[in-house]
């Protein structure tokens, strides 16, 4: 099949749906189709265009036999809303061009966020008369609106009204988890319209590492030292001062140390908070290149799920899945009714806790420290579950699937409606 990924986000960006994105592009290229990438320049999660991308309004690439085609975007390092609306209509508006220099697809995925995407995957789906797989990552606006980043009543309804457009428009909608499978039903989209496929870890990549002879620990002088890791997107849905105040709780124990890697502005805020609160048991890195990634999770004791009490069922951690690869324990912060509680709970791979309660999380964490033999245990049970559940080679054969169920479909509508139309010409004669 000719299938076109429709991706705000895609190769070199580390983390996030970027290389979810490139991966899923990249393993359908080497089962033998042919894949175009419509993107963006590259700028997350710096929130700037990387330097060999400036000053340019289109890029087309070649990478693994994916053709990326790159389109300029309005960007902003310290986004209001509007910046935020306004860097998602420039993606629109540049994007589009640069899909019609193709072939004629035989399907297109549309990955959301960003929400506005859907105008012209909608449009490159009705002129191609092809259908559109919507790939739903975090359900928008109802995060925004949740965690109080949205609060205009206008643009509210209007990214409400957009929401339901790109439900309606979607020939099938591809979601990471049960949970956004019954919030969608809540709204009325058709259950038979929805697949749930979750997001995926390439299980060669990440795995299970000895933690001795580790050269990411010896380079932050960790040898020695229980890590509590908390590594990826730091943002309004997490909540990190919990870690911060669970991490004061455990200064008395000198072997715990906290490794917080992130984009750089972010940290910089989680440092003062790490002064005001006199948390010197806390090490803050920025984002880790994707090649150390295996010997970073290698080199940690424990993994974080932090989530705030209001997440429930429109975000699901990508790191679950990596975390679990890796063969480390999860304490997961998150609300227990929520989709991340539900996946970690299945895996058996982690403690799940009270959000935004320092004391159960330092406490959970105690635990594990103290109890070498239930921490091997979890993370053993979860790297199994991974192999058997959220392998990359299941995300291709479920995608796949899906692909050609949709585009077979497609098809027989299209040799249908003919003959219909022939019938009700005789008829009206």
């Amino acid at each position: 099949m000719d299938i076109l990924i429709y991706s705000y986000n895609y190769h070199p960006e580390p983390i996030g749906i970027a290389p979810l994105m490139t991966e899923l592009a990249e393993g359908l290229v080497k089962r033998g189709h042919q894949v175009r990438a419509i993107t963006a320049m590259p700028n997350y999660p710096q929130r700037q265009i990387y330097d060999e991308y400036q000053g340019k309004w289109y890029v087309t690439e070649q990478k693994n036999g994916v053709t990326i085609q790159r389109s300029y975007v309005r960007i902003k390092s310290k986004p209001n809303v509007l910046d935020r609306l306004l860097l998602e209509l420039s993606f629109v508006f540049t994007s589009l061009p640069q899909a019609f220099k193709g072939k004629r697809p035989d399907v297109i995925i549309l990955t959301v966020p960003p929400l506005f995407g859907i105008l012209p995957a909608a449009i490159l789906s009705c002129l191609y008369n092809c259908p559109l797989v919507l790939n739903v990552q975090d359900i928008l606006p109802e995060a925004a609106v949740r965690v109080g980043l949205l609060k205009n009543k206008w643009i509210i309804r209007t990214l409400a009204a957009l929401e339901k457009f790109a439900y309606r428009t979607a020939h099938r909608i591809s979601v990471i988890a049960d949970g956004f499978s019954e919030n969608l039903v809540n709204k009325g989209v058709p259950v038979n319209k929805i697949v749930c496929i979750p997001n995926w870890v390439n299980i060669n990549f990440i795995r299970p590492l000895p933690k001795h002879d580790n050269s990411w620990r010896a380079t932050h002088q960790l040898d020695g030292k229980f890590v509590v890791l908390y590594s990826g997107n730091i943002a309004l849905t997490q909540g990190l001062e919990t870690v911060i105040q669970a991490a004061v709780c455990l200064r008395h124990i000198k072997d715990i140390v906290f490794a917080i890697a992130g984009e750089a502005t972010a940290l910089q805020r989680l440092q003062e908070y790490c002064l005001l609160n006199e948390a010197d048991n806390i090490l803050l890195l920025p984002l880790q290149p994707r090649e150390k990634l295996p010997e970073m999770l290698a080199a940690s004791d424990v993994g974080l799920i932090v989530q705030k009490h209001n997440v429930i069922s429109f975000n699901m951690p990508s790191k679950i899945p990596l975390l679990l690869a890796s063969g480390r324990p999860i304490v997961g912060s998150v609300p227990a009714s929520g989709t991340a509680a539900r996946a970690i709970a299945l895996s058996g791979g982690g403690i799940i806790v009270e959000p935004e309660s320092p004391h159960a999380l330092a406490e959970a964490i105690e635990n594990l420290y103290t109890n070498p033999t239930l921490a091997t245990k979890l993370g053993q049970t979860g790297r199994q579950f991974a192999e058997a559940n959220y392998s990359l080679e299941q995300a291709l054969d479920r995608y796949e699937w899906l692909f050609s169920h949709i585009v077979t479909n497609q098809k027989s509508i299209r040799d249908i409606l003919p003959k219909l139309h022939s019938k009700k010409s005789v008829v009206d004669g």
